[in-house]
């Protein structure tokens, strides 16, 4: 393989892998939300805060998914 084929693999793998980590952080962040609206005594605040940060993920997994996947009609 080339050094630029590499380099591209390199980059593929590493969106790839940075993919994994934010589904897992979304992932994570659910359970946590989902326990905390169980707590009748829920810092209301912090609740709203892991639920913006939970739908920020949504939308940087939604950008790389389009990234990785090919344009079906390009």
């Amino acid at each position: 393989m080339s050094g630029e084929e590499d380099k591209v693999n390199t980059e593929l793998f590493q969106r790839i892998q940075r993919l994994r980590e934010l589904r897992i952080e979304h992932r994570d962040l659910d359970d946590v939300i989902g326990r905390l609206t169980m707590d009748l005594y829920v810092d209301e605040l912090q609740l709203r805060r892991l639920k913006k940060r939970k739908l920020l993920l949504k939308d940087q997994i939604a950008r790389l998914e389009s990234e990785l996947i090919p344009d079906m009609n390009a």
